[in-house]
């Protein structure tokens, strides 16, 4: 099975202008900075608007102070966003004392005044962590990408994008069950992708539950009809069950996506064989021989398919069908020559046709490989 990309995706975030400040004159040379950095997209900006939040918190009731707390994340948490390469000199512990104080404001009932801001500043924070969650994941560092992941996921609890990369994290460290678990949290929201069902239904078949597996597939085609992901890992299962009713309206599709597929034909052929619809199934086992002329199951289907025909046709098309049988049958003697079941449906249609000196030499090699 080809595996998907995984594509990194951040929160969508308009930037800090946007948000409605109470115009005092006190907080004006913030809120200009915040608007020139937008204007300029030049860090000196933003590095003059702290200067001008820090210079107002210099006492410990200026910290308790609930409107310059505010301006303070906004400003760090933009800082700390904007310049992932900390041009500006950031200490070490700035993104975690600055997350230690939107943790304050939002358990503060008296926050819900600047709620904009601090879903702002939240969204900002969730970014951060996830921008992190991708670095990690670029070296295989799956254990701290996981807990950068959960950091987002605490500051963006809706989003459920960040279930996926904790799927994703938890089953590259082994945690099956709990990969499962956030692949099925993030199917059926807004942001649900094809890719969800596929490797929910892929953890699901190496736990070996594949009941789970088969309905979380068939959920998804329905959902996700053009897929064809999905339509192939429902197909395999359908096939491996040998379930060929519940595999023939699949066939269609799968002929479509996959049309110079040996495999694929020689499944579609298996499966109209197993339905006694032997024109379709004649058709494609041709089709899967010509696609890999070297390949033994179609053509030893294709010689069985002919005997079974001829067992049933009339006695005028009985003949021509045995004849290609045989044909066949020898044909896939000569790709594999000790098969057994190969071997003895060549020695019915040596039978059947009256072949002496084949039949002859079939018994004998029978008797060698079985010891009889």
């Amino acid at each position: 099975m080809q595996n998907r990309k995984l594509i990194p995706v951040l929160l969508l975030l308009t930037f800090t202008t946007s948000l409605a400040f109470c115009q005092s004159e006190v907080f004006k040379p913030v809120v200009n900075n915040l608007a020139r950095y937008k204007q300029k997209k030049d860090l000196k900006f933003l590095s003059a608007a702290k200067k001008s939040i820090d210079s107002l918190i210099t006492t410990k009731a200026d910290s308790a102070d609930l409107t310059k707390s505010v301006y303070k994340v906004v400003v760090y948490t933009s800082i700390a966003y904007v310049d992932s390469n900390n041009t500006l000199k950031m200490p070490a512990d700035f993104v975690p004392k600055t997350a230690q104080l939107i943790d304050k404001l939002n358990a503060n009932k008296k926050s819900i005044r600047y709620a904009d801001q601090l879903d702002y500043v939240n969204h900002c924070l969730a970014n951060i962590y996830m921008r992190d969650g991708f670095r990690y994941l670029s070296i295989s560092d799956f254990t701290n990408g996981k807990q950068a992941f959960l950091k987002a996921q605490r500051y963006a609890p809706k989003y459920k994008q960040i279930n996926f990369y904790l799927a994703y994290c938890n089953n590259k460290l082994g945690n099956l069950q709990d990969a499962a678990n956030y692949y099925s949290d993030a199917i059926g929201t807004d942001t649900s992708r094809a890719e969800y069902v596929e490797n929910t239904a892929n953890i699901y078949k190496s736990m070996g539950d594949t009941t789970r597996a088969l309905a979380l597939l068939q959920r998804g085609h329905n959902h996700f009809p053009s897929d064809r992901f999905l339509l192939l890992n429902l197909a395999n299962i359908y096939n491996n069950q040998q379930n060929y009713i519940a595999l023939s309206p699949l066939l269609s599709q799968l002929l479509e996506n996959y049309p110079n597929n040996p495999d694929i034909a020689f499944v579609a052929a298996n499966c109209y064989d197993h339905l006694n619809q032997y024109d379709k199934a004649e058709k494609l086992y041709l089709k899967a021989i010509d696609l890999n002329s070297s390949a033994y199951e179609p053509v030893l289907n294709l010689g069985l398919l002919y005997l079974k025909m001829g067992m049933v046709k009339s006695e005028k098309e009985s003949g021509a069908h045995i004849n290609k049988a045989v044909t066949y049958l020898e044909k896939a003697d000569e790709i594999s020559p000790n098969e057994l079941k190969g071997l003895k449906a060549l020695q019915l249609a040596y039978s059947v046709t009256k072949n002496n000196s084949g039949l002859m030499n079939v018994n004998d090699k029978l008797k060698q490989l079985t010891n009889q």
